[in-house]
């Protein structure tokens, strides 16, 4: 695979921004005086904070694919951990294994993230798919950071449980729901090739707002890669070879 120069600055840019935002819309909000804040903001709040944990997760996965920044493994490699650890204490070599197993096997037995056969619905898929990657060492880790946010730090546990527990849980529906169960459920017409998934048609725009062009997925399973920020071109392009013969 021959990696872009360009590609590399872009990714890491990409990546430190994703960061950097986050943390700091984070800071401001766990912050923030949660009773004197309008109840649309709170929501537009929310909804912003849990985009930016989506987009947290999105950073990992590049990580896990080496194209955060591809010619700088340990650098690609590091940011990849601190985005996972920072979304929710997640192992990173632990989902780095799991996410290419699906990749060698998806929509299969061996694909972890896959249903097991009972539990095809969206809820129940969703709730086994979480059961897989969870652990009681990630839940004890979140409840001794909030204990430590809220006594020790004296930051007020409505806005921590508002703008940093309700919108990490959100992001999970939104990548399993736009990254998982829509590329990858069982359909009448079947799937297209060995990939076993495929695209949504949305314009760009809302592409990116779903799930980071996550939803292109044919894409990024036929070009693994391909950094979030390119699948928009890469699917352009694959569409303009078809159209061509």
């Amino acid at each position: 695979m021959k990696i872009k120069k360009s590609d590399s600055y872009k990714g890491f840019t990409a990546a430190i921004s994703i960061i950097s935002i986050w943390l700091a819309s984070l800071i401001f909000f766990i912050t923030r005086d949660f009773q004197s804040i309008p109840w649309y903001l709170v929501i537009l709040m929310i909804v912003w904070q849990t985009f930016l944990f989506t987009g947290l997760f999105i950073t990992a996965h590049d990580g896990m694919h080496g194209i955060i920044a591809p010619t700088q493994k340990k650098l690609n490699h590091l940011l990849g951990r601190l985005a996972v650890f920072l979304y929710a204490l997640f192992s990173y070599q632990t989902l780095k294994t799991k996410h290419w197993d699906h990749h060698r096997y998806p929509a299969s037995a061996n694909d972890p993230d896959f249903h097991d056969g009972q539990h095809r619905g969206s809820l129940r898929w969703y709730l086994n798919f979480m059961a897989n990657y969870i652990t009681w060492k990630q839940i004890l880790g979140m409840a001794i950071v909030f204990n430590i946010l809220d006594h020790l730090a004296g930051l007020q546990s409505i806005s921590l449980l508002l703008f940093w527990v309700l919108p990490a849980f959100l992001s999970t529906f939104q990548l399993f729901y736009f990254g998982t169960y829509l590329p990858h459920h069982e359909a009448e017409d079947s799937w297209p090739d060995r990939h076993h998934s495929r695209s949504n048609d949305y314009p760009v725009w809302l592409s990116f707002l779903t799930c980071y062009h996550f939803g292109y997925h044919w894409e990024h399973h036929a070009f693994p890669y391909v950094p979030w920020w390119r699948l928009p071109s890469k699917r352009r392009e694959v569409g303009a070879r078809e159209q061509t013969g």
